[in-house]
């Protein structure tokens, strides 16, 4: 199969292009080669090299910066996917997409006040520009008619690229304290996660006998993220036990506060309830998605 990836100089992307490029042939673009502001280019990138399936992991994450960098998070966020989208109809190929956990906003809660994970039905209100925009590509999508699989995920992180893991890892070994959000609550998950779960699904797809026919079955949007969830602080706190446990830290592990969110404030408001349910992912396609402790131990493996 001839997949077109994106994003491969981010966590999720360089992680699919690792595994995907085993079996497939990968055509991989970095932004010299495909400008994901320029719609246009997008299109004609696609007529030209006449892929099999779309895979797009690509976004804008700079959550706090896309506070004034509306109009780039929007191009490429919200038309960038509505461009791979209309190509994905023209060409009657498949995209898969990646979304956030950020399209909600954080309130839902069950009958004792508790955190209730977020079904895939559940009312959208993003309170950031980044989950506006993340929506807005989804609901592109969701409208070219496409065949189509959206994967709203939470809290990615990887051995690769910058993210909350290895921030942790290189502060333990340099401040004797740390200060932790402990009031925002979620499945932290490894773009290794992400990505096995979506080879899974895609040799599901192969097997088929009939494409058209699986994807009028199981084209839609899914929670992909791993099971469970703890706070940033819970999650720091993790991180640092499987590190000294395997000899990562040059120094005793630091001491970890946990602290407010009002007292670390950020110009993007984040959702205080980020955990997903993944019931139907796993149901629909057979999938055992591991605990954020168990992703993060193959992460540091």
């Amino acid at each position: 199969m001839k997949i077109l990836l994106t994003g491969v100089t981010g966590q999720l992307g360089h992680t699919l292009q690792q595994q995907l490029s085993a079996q497939h042939e990968v055509i991989a673009p970095d932004r010299s080669q495909l400008d994901l502001s320029d719609a246009a280019a997008i299109t004609a990138y696609i007529d030209a090299i006449q892929p099999d399936l779309i895979i797009n992991p690509a976004a804008y994450t700079a959550v706090d910066k896309a506070e004034s960098e509306t109009e780039l998070a929007e191009a490429i966020n919200v038309a960038a996917p509505a461009a791979f989208a209309a190509a994905a109809k023209k060409h009657n190929i498949g995209l898969i997409h990646y979304s956030t956990d950020y399209v909600f906003d954080g309130s839902l809660r069950d009958a004792q006040a508790g955190l209730k994970s977020y079904t895939e039905t559940e009312a959208t209100h993003p309170l950031n520009v980044y989950g506006a925009t993340k929506l807005a590509g989804e609901q592109a999508i969701i409208a070219s008619g496409c065949r189509h699989l959206i994967f709203r995920t939470s809290w990615v992180y990887s051995r690769f690229g910058k993210n909350f893991l290895l921030t942790m890892l290189r502060l333990a070994n340099e401040r004797d304290e740390l200060r932790i959000v402990n009031d925002q609550w979620g499945a932290p998950t490894s773009a290794k996660a992400i990505s096995d779960a979506t080879c899974q699904i895609l040799a599901q797809l192969l097997a088929a006998p009939d494409s058209s026919q699986w994807w009028s079955q199981y084209q839609g949007l899914y929670n992909l993220t791993t099971t469970g969830h703890t706070s940033w602080c819970g999650f720091t706190k993790e991180i640092l036990r499987q590190a000294t446990s395997r000899g990562f830290l040059n120094k005793p592990a630091p001491v970890v506060h946990g602290i407010p969110a009002s007292e670390y404030p950020t110009p993007a408001t984040r959702p205080v309830n980020s955990c997903l349910n993944t019931d139907k992912i796993s149901r629909t396609f057979g999938l055992t998605l591991p605990s954020w402790q168990t992703a993060l131990t193959d992460s540091l493996a």
